[in-house]
Order: C-alpha cells, then structure tokens, then sequence
C-alpha cells in the first residue's frame, strides 16, 4: 500500500498549487500596482514571471519541475480548445458570415508572415552563425509563439530541437519557442497600449458605452431546455466531462494515426506533428461532438440541453490562464545562451510587420470598426484571444462594435486557411532546402490570401446614397 506522505504522491499537485498562488499574487499586484494595471499585461504572464524570477532561490528551484510545466502547458492547450469548440456558436446574417471569413483569412494571412518575417531572419543568420548550436528553420516557431501561443510555441519547439539533434546541431526549440510566446504578450499589451493613447491624445479614438461594466443576461448563463445546475450531477461536472470525453477521443486518433502506414512522406512529414496538433484535433473532435448533440435534440432523442456555454468559457479561460502561467514557468534562460540574438532580432521584425500587416487589413475590412477590429485581433496575433479581448474592452467595453463576435467566430475559418501551411512545419525542418521551398510557397500563399482580402468589394453605403441622389 502506497503511502501519502510521501512526496512522489503529491508531486503533480505541487506543480498546481504553485501555479494557483503564482496566479493569486499576479492578480493582487496587477490591482494594486498602477504600472502594471495599466500596461494590461495578462495576470498569468505575470504569475508565469514569478515563478521565473524564484526558480533560481533555493528549494522553489528543486519544487519547480520543468517538464511538469510543459506537459500542463501541453494539455491545457489542447482541453482549452476543445471547450472553445463545444460551444454553441450562432453567427447572425450572411454579412457576418462573410466577416468572420475574412477575420479568418486575416489570421491565417499573418501567421504567414510572421513565419517569413522568421525565417528571414534566422535563416541569413544560420548562414553567418560560427557553432553548430543554432536552427535554420527557429524562425517558424514566431507565428507559433506569437498568432498560437505558449502550447504550439512549445509543441513545435520540441520538434524543431529533435529535427536540429538529427542533423547534428543543438537547438533548444523548448525554450526558443516559449520565450517568444512570452514576448509577444508583452508586445501585444503593451505595444497595443500605447498605440491606444496615442491615438486617444490625437482624438482619433472614441470610446464605445461608458461603463465597463458587461451586460449579462440570463441567456448569457443558461438558455432554454439546459438540464439543472445541480441533479444527480452538477452541471460543471457535465462540462467537464464533455471536454474530457473529446480529449479521449483525440488520445485514440492521435494513436491511429501513428500506427498507420502513411509512407515516406507521412513518417517525415506527418507522423512527426501528429501529436503536436492535438489542439486542431480537439477542435475538429469539439465541433463533430457539437453537432452530434445538436441532431439528437432536434430529433428529440436528447431531450434535454446539456451544453452550457457560460460554463465552457470558464473552463477555456481556466485553462489558457493555466497553460500562460505553466510555459512561461518552463522557460530555462541557460538554454538560450546565445540565442538572444536571434530571439530579439525575430520577436522585433515579428512585432513590426504584425502590426502594419494587421492595421492595413483592418482598415480595408472593417471601415465602421477600424481600431476595435485592430486592437482584438492585434492582441490575439501576438498573444492569445484573452489579450485581444482585454483590448477591445478598453475601447468597447459592452460589445457595441461586431469585433468581439469575429475574433470568436473565426477559429474555424483560420483552421481551414491554415492548415496546409501547418504541414510545412513539419517539411520545412528537414534540411536547408526544404526551408527555402517553404519560403517560396509561404509567399505565393500570402500573395493570394492578400488578393482575397483586398479585394474590391461593392460599397453598399455608397451605392445606397448614389440611389438616393438619382431620385432625388
């Protein structure tokens, strides 16, 4: 019989309880210290921070297990997605639909380019780098870290170092990929900030309602025909239950795929990511589990309601809070020994193009709407969809503006934009060559995602007024 006392019984729990007081002490100094509550850095950033800053002092060094931290990261990521993915989704009009395609492509667009603002950076420096303890291809992991956050940043960190150890080179892509993920939330809210009072102190940014306080409803909490709070079972616990039976289901089709025989391509290419989308797996699972619920209950086999959204977002923002704090915890500053070059270089150029890129495209697709649609996106392209709606909230504190509504909807679009080039993550590693092929296909792609966004489109305000004048 296995004793309790013994520290190999609670040492996952100790991983948890030092993220949940990380995370209570974040959030006690971000409200009570005026530098950090207004620089609207996440308070999971700041928990993870800590936790950086005491690795080094003492016993919290030996408490704090580095790849505990990266397999919560790892799993949060993926249970997180899936709660965004169980929820029932309803997009208003067949103009929204249209928006929340091109926020899509918007999203698929600059993970484009901030994967050849990467590469054009790290691959000049590879070339010119003395030592074999650097990566070609390191500049990929940018729109992971940046557009995906620390879960991809650290997936395919892991894959990127494995892929440098075959090819006899040292790169340790862990630790690369997350410390960009925790750049940009430091660049998403703080770069957003300032750009936020400037255009305040021009006059050129009008603040949506006047209170920040959110208009809740009870629709909001429950809709009509959801089984009970509390039964035979709390409705927590169906959540829960819900995310976790998708999550089983991702476990089996990650494991069928790597038994499968998918050739020389898919043992290179393929099989080597599998595990490493486990998020897009969860999304697709979340969507099918959806839609399967929705069919019973319009067949009236279901009777009862037993998806809440209110109650998914918890569990999603839970997660994402846990995941920030757990993989910024797991970056180990010995291993990025000569790569802060390459880091600020990438996280700098990553920065820059983000912003022009996105600020263009917002301007062309949303003229009523411009700076709410640049501040939620800007924020989610640079750190997670948490940070684009703390932003928003800033200038559109009620969700007056359709903003809030395409950064939500447009998982699903950017997923399907997205996803072939995802596959070059795993082709573009394999040598030089394969890094240069990548760059070229990645910029025929952003030329044609750049056709469908700027494209011309019928002015329907325009045209009504021209009608109007003609009568008159």
């Amino acid at each position: 019989m296995s004793s309790f006392a013994n520290p190999s019984a609670w040492a996952w729990l100790i991983q948890f309880f030092i993220i949940a007081v990380a995370l209570l002490l974040a959030n006690l100094v971000r409200c009570n210290v005026p530098v950090f509550r207004r620089s609207l850095l996440p308070s999971a950033l700041l928990a993870g921070v800590i936790i950086l800053c005491l690795k080094p002092i003492g016993l919290f060094a030996n408490l704090v297990d580095k790849q505990a931290m990266e397999i919560i990261t790892y799993h949060m990521l993926g249970l997180g997605f899936i709660a965004m993915a169980l929820k029932n989704k309803k997009i208003k009009s067949a103009t929204s639909t249209v928006k929340v395609v091109e926020t899509g492509a918007v999203t698929a667009s600059t993970y484009i380019l901030q994967g050849l603002a990467g590469l054009l950076v790290t691959v000049p420096l590879f070339l010119c780098w003395k030592g074999n303890d650097f990566f070609y291809a390191a500049g990929l992991l940018l729109p992971m870290g940046y557009g995906q956050g620390p879960g991809q940043a650290l997936n395919f960190g892991v894959t990127f170092a494995s892929w440098a150890e075959g090819q006899g080179l040292v790169f340790h892509g862990a630790d690369f990929g997350l410390s960009i993920a925790a750049m940009g939330f430091i660049v998403g809210s703080l770069v957003g900030v300032i750009y936020m009072n400037v255009l305040r102190r021009r006059g050129q940014l009008k603040i949506k309602g006047k209170s920040m306080v959110e208009r809740y409803t009870l629709a909001d909490y429950e809709s009509e025909g959801e089984i009970p709070h509390s039964e035979s079972i709390d409705k927590m616990s169906v959540q829960v239950c819900l995310v976790l039976l998708v999550y089983t289901m991702v476990f089996f089709l990650m494991y069928g795929i790597q038994q499968l025989d998918l050739g020389q391509f898919g043992v290179k290419t393929i099989k080597p990511l599998v595990w490493g989308f486990n998020f897009l797996w969860g999304t697709l699972l979340g969507v099918l589990v959806r839609w399967i619920i929705g069919h019973l209950r319009k067949r009236n086999i279901m009777q009862r309601e037993y998806i809440n959204n209110y109650s998914l977002d918890r569990i999603a923002g839970t997660c994402f809070d846990v995941m920030i704090v757990a993989g910024t915890a797991a970056i180990d500053f010995n291993n990025l020994r000569g790569l802060w070059l390459p880091l600020v270089l990438v996280c700098a150029v990553g920065a820059v193009v983000s912003f022009f890129f996105v600020l263009r495209c917002c301007r062309k697709l949303y003229p009523d709407y411009v700076y709410e649609g640049f501040f939620s996106m800007f924020g989610m392209l640079t750190g997670t969809a948490s940070n684009g709606m703390i932003l928003l909230r800033e200038i559109d504190p009620c969700f007056e503006t359709p903003a809030a509504n395409n950064l939500v909807l447009q998982t699903i679009p950017a997923l399907a934009f997205g996803f072939p080039v995802l596959l070059l993550m795993g082709f573009a590693p394999q040598s030089l060559t394969n890094t240069l092929i990548t760059v070229g296909i990645m910029v025929v792609a952003l030329l044609l995602f750049c056709l469908f966004i700027f494209r011309r489109t019928k002015d329907k305000k325009a045209t009504i007024s021209a009608d109007e004048n003609k009568k008159q």
